[in-house]
């Protein structure tokens, strides 16, 4: 049986922990806030090149070729895996993680075949651990990035693709649903093959100058980058609710675990003075 110093000693250490993670939740809490706005702030533009892009490809006269709107043969697929540089996160970054490696064990049977840009240090660390091919690599954002951030990123992952490169871009990150719910989503972005389904619903019209091609040309890959920027606001969103969460989570552990050892300090004290006691009496009793 523990001694009452060392149960003490748990129930300080425990309550030591427990500010921390209650401090911590809070920062997240924070810290969620602001990246909700801050995706929020994004969305108008991310409609719009969306409505434009789309107006174009429903109101071309003659099929418009662009790289970045072919279908090609599949010999190399690019793995765009969102994850965060910290931990104490719950299953944000796990979650991910498996998603994409379980993906990559089903549909590859070579290193040759695909390729991984890889965003957080959680995400790259696990893949090089593992031999896996890192094409590129981005850690240190801020917790409100900015585009600028990832800029020189995403435009050479786009260029990758019209290079071909790779013939497939495949992002995965967790997207924010609530503060206590995020899915793992993946989504094929490169080549962009929905466009023809989402123009059915365009109504604006729009005049060209030069052509539509020549538009094509410098929107496509702001469009492309501006769904990879977009993922990953959204997977920040994620990443402090998750945080949050688990910091709420821990706390509260922290709580019953403070709880169980007080009852077990008030026990072991109890039967220290009960047992003080008896040793006083039966020594009284043996010196009558």
């Amino acid at each position: 049986m523990a001694s009452l110093r060392d149960i003490k000693t748990r129930i300080t250490s425990t309550q030591k922990t427990k500010q921390i993670t209650k401090a911590m939740h809070m920062v997240s809490a924070s810290k969620l806030s602001r990246a909700e706005e801050f995706a929020k702030a994004f969305d108008p533009y991310s409609n719009k090149i969306k409505e434009v892009v789309n107006s174009i490809a429903a109101g071309s006269e003659e099929d418009v070729e662009h790289p970045m709107l072919q279908t090609r043969e599949v010999k190399k697929t690019a793995y765009f895996v969102i994850t965060s540089d910290r931990g104490l996160a719950g299953a944000f970054n796990s979650g991910v993680l498996r998603a994409v490696y379980r993906r990559i064990q089903e549909h590859h049977q070579s290193p040759d075949e695909y390729a991984i840009i890889a965003v957080g240090r959680i995400g790259r660390d696990f893949f090089k651990k593992r031999n896996m091919p890192i094409l590129k690599e981005v850690t240190g954002l801020s917790d409100q990035p900015s585009f600028a951030e990832i800029q020189e990123l995403t435009s050479d992952t786009v260029q990758l693709f019209v290079e071909e490169e790779i013939d497939e871009l495949v992002i995965f990150y967790n997207h924010f649903i609530s503060a206590i719910s995020q899915q793992v989503t993946d989504k094929r972005l490169l080549p962009l093959t929905d466009l023809a389904e989402d123009a059915a619903g365009v109504h604006s019209t729009y005049e060209y100058e030069p052509n539509q091609e020549d538009i094509l040309n410098i929107l496509l890959p702001q469009y492309a980058e501006s769904l990879i920027f977009g993922a990953l606001l959204d997977s920040k969103a994620s990443e402090h609710a998750s945080r949050m969460t688990a910091m709420k989570s821990a706390t509260d552990n922290a709580d019953d675990l403070i709880e169980d050892l007080s009852l077990q300090y008030n026990r072991a004290r109890q039967a220290a003075i009960t047992q003080e006691i008896t040793e006083i009496v039966g020594g009284a009793a043996a010196l009558e």
